[in-house]
């Protein structure tokens, strides 16, 4: 639910700089986002399940930040909250979609509920965001949707299918929703980021593991561990004022050079795969009447 605040901060509706919407802002690239605009000058609505994790970033910028306490999954809560965002600074400029949780496990081992959860969060609530900020963008016709996905949003891993899962729903849903919203002067990005020092991990939900999984599980935990590279979360919020301080913001971002060459690796082992099997896709296709439809006559000689 929407946090008190709004009154103090209404007066700064008309002063110079954007308005942010945030979610997940309270730590990790979130946060690092939410001071990244407020050190560029612009006012921030900075959402999380915590309200009280946002005081002493409201405190430290007096009149620019709203902090509010919201549940991304509750679509009704989403509404009031970007309701008064506006309210409470006049417009929405940019707004990104951050708020996110990991559930590790091999895709057999899911139950419903921990399936729904993953979802709820990654896609729906992002979802819920985009429907609610759309009407104030296309109104004032400009804004920004930034989609934060992943790495996950390249392909699916062993042990992270929900996971990915929910980030191919959201980029699916965010590049229909770029064409979309392109006719109202409303630009949309998506965001891969690679491995960032956030609380990702160390907050992540496991399932309960089945035996047979054991020796895979044990193999690709050591592969992680040789192999991670981790960042600091300011060089993605660098990265994000760049991108929406461009003219032509670009539909994906990469960042880091870890995801940027797996996306080319992906794409070359994707591409060489359709090549190898065209004949069989072309032949899958051959244009007919539809059925029932009367017999065409030849044309008179």
């Amino acid at each position: 639910m929407p946090t008190p605040g709004a009154a103090s901060v209404a007066t700064t509706a008309e002063a110079e700089g954007r308005t942010w919407f945030v979610t997940g802002a309270s730590r990790g690239l979130g946060r690092a986002f939410a001071e990244a605009a407020l050190a560029a000058g612009d006012r921030v609505a900075a959402a999380a399940r915590s309200g009280a994790a946002l005081d002493e970033l409201a405190a430290a910028h007096p009149g620019r930040v709203l902090p509010l306490t919201l549940d991304v999954t509750d679509r009704d809560a989403v509404f009031a909250a970007v309701g008064q965002a506006v309210e409470a600074f006049g417009r929405l400029d940019i707004v990104v979609n951050n708020a996110g949780t990991l559930s590790m496990g091999m895709v057999e081992e899911f139950s419903e509920e921990e399936a729904r959860a993953q979802m709820e969060t990654n896609f729906f609530g992002a979802l819920w965001v985009s429907q609610a900020v759309m009407p104030y963008l296309r109104e004032q016709g400009s804004g920004h949707i930034v989609q934060i996905s992943s790495i996950g949003g390249l392909a699916g891993f062993a042990l992270s299918g929900m996971y990915a899962a929910s980030k191919f729903a959201l980029e699916g849903m965010s590049e229909a929703l770029a064409m979309e919203a392109a006719a109202f002067g409303v630009r949309v990005s998506i965001v891969q980021p690679g491995g960032y020092w956030t609380d990702l991990y160390t907050a992540m939900r496991q399932t309960t593991p089945v035996e047979a999984y054991a020796p895979l599980r044990a193999e690709l935990e050591r592969q992680w561990a040789e192999g991670s590279v981790d960042s600091e979360p300011r060089l993605a919020a660098d990265a994000l004022l760049k991108l929406v301080g461009s003219d032509e913001p670009p539909l994906r971002l990469l960042l880091g050079s870890m995801v940027y060459d797996l996306a080319f690796d992906i794409a070359r082992g994707r591409m060489a795969t359709w090549s190898a099997w065209e004949e069989t896709s072309r032949a899958a296709e051959k244009a007919v009447p539809a059925p029932g439809a009367a017999p065409q006559q030849p044309p008179a000689s």
